[in-house]
């Protein structure tokens, strides 16, 4: 009975954990912003392998690890996780690593094989931003506040 109880509220959402947003971000410092060489994961944190959180606007970025232009991209996005992170959730997917079912989900809709590739959904998984080569940071900042606002 006991069991059937528990089950019951995990169903119903009553006292389960939100999901978890991939979290303390941090830059690869050995980024050479300069060059296609491959210098390793460009962004590291906790949760990675997360996909879109219903609810609160969402930061997507696709990228690969030997690109120069993604590099860069990698460092915007940390900056915006640095001041948007309480509030939007970011989810990163590195194609150069193996993708969650619901990171190759977003994949499939959203990636159009050129990298960089930035999406932005509102709260409602509206996209409001979906391009790919890089975007500057005051750019998103004014879509994220946007989403915000909603």
């Amino acid at each position: 009975m006991k069991h059937l109880l528990m089950v019951a509220i995990l169903l119903l959402g009553i006292g389960a954990r939100p999901a978890l947003c991939a979290d303390h971000l941090r830059l690869n410092p050995k980024l050479d912003y300069s060059s296609d060489r491959q210098d390793g994961p460009l962004i590291t944190g906790e949760h990675m392998q997360q996909g879109v959180i219903a609810g609160k606007p969402n930061y997507v970025i696709f990228f690969q690890e030997g690109c120069f232009n993604s590099k860069r991209q990698a460092r915007r996005t940390v900056e915006l996780y640095e001041k948007y992170g309480d509030r939007v959730n970011f989810v990163v997917v590195d194609l150069d690593r193996s993708p969650s079912p619901d990171q190759q989900e977003l994949a499939r809709r959203y990636y159009r094989n050129y990298i960089p590739h930035v999406t932005i959904l509102d709260a409602q998984g509206r996209a409001l931003y979906d391009q790919s080569g890089e975007v500057e940071s005051s750019r998103i900042a004014s879509l994220l506040d946007q989403a915000l606002e909603k």
